[in-house]
């Protein structure tokens, strides 16, 4: 992130805070399906996760003051867990459908080992590794179209994707950073982001100027949080750790709390 592009921000406090938090595993990522916009909830492991993430904010003694979380049922089901455990229920919370996961298409619902089998693993790879790449689109017709979806009835349909290349994710997610979660941290509010891997990777890839191929191969874990401690000019302050435990990321500067 350049100082140039958060130029008209000016940090009130002198420290403001962001925890990104990664959903605690879902019911598909158990049953190693493509999910996508596909709204499942948490597992059982899923919920141990998210109440260990709270007790984490706890012992850190993080105390974010607004949340954040995409429309989809298990990245609020985290947030609600998180809340709880942590003391936090009462702060105000935003869902956009811009925090939502990538849109896996037409992919949508099948078992990734057995896309494996019918594609071939190199084109699985592509299809979820690269970061321009888009999957099989769905059909306009489909009843997987979020425009079927009473969450979305207030968007414009040409603004809903029918499958997303990362790219296309990365820059459906940077509006909402500069509309809502900057200007939050700009007014001395620490906030809490509770969304989706690839949601979260196009904030990371922002904050910490990660190339396309870097981002593409970086690695969020469900259920642990990533702080964010921001300078004066909304610059992230100070060198990540751990991020190694994220599968590369030598610009990374968050730090993962386990």
């Amino acid at each position: 992130m350049s100082s140039e592009q958060n130029a008209f921000y000016a940090v009130e406090s002198c420290m403001s805070k962001l925890i990104l938090l990664r959903h605690g595993q879902s019911e598909w990522n158990l049953e190693n399906r493509f999910t996508g916009w596909t709204d499942v909830g948490l597992s059982d492991a899923g919920m141990a996760e998210a109440e260990n993430a709270g007790r984490i904010l706890s012992r850190e003694g993080l105390r974010p003051a607004v949340a954040f979380t995409s429309v989809l049922r298990r990245a609020v089901e985290t947030w609600n867990i998180v809340s709880r455990v942590s003391g936090r229920m009462w702060v105000p919370l935003e869902k956009s459908w811009r925090l939502n996961e990538r849109h896996y298409g037409a992919l949508q619902g099948l078992d990734k080992a057995e896309t494996v089998a019918k594609h071939g693993e190199e084109q699985v790879r592509i299809w979820r590794r690269s970061y321009a790449a888009r999957p099989p689109l769905l059909r306009s017709d489909d009843p997987r179209n979020p425009r079927f979806e009473e969450k979305y009835a207030g968007i414009d349909c040409r603004a809903l994707p029918l499958g997303e290349s990362l790219q296309d994710a990365v820059a459906r997610v940077l509006p909402f950073w500069f509309d809502r979660i900057a200007p939050a941290l700009a007014g001395g509010a620490d906030a809490i982001v509770s969304a989706h891997g690839n949601s979260l990777r196009g904030l990371v890839k922002f904050l910490d100027g990660m190339g396309d191929d870097e981002i593409a191969g970086f690695e969020i874990p469900t259920g642990v949080p990533i702080l964010y401690e921001f300078d004066s000019s909304l610059e992230p302050a100070g060198r990540g750790r751990r991020a190694s435990d994220c599968g590369g990321g030598a610009g990374f500067r968050g730090i993962l709390l386990s």
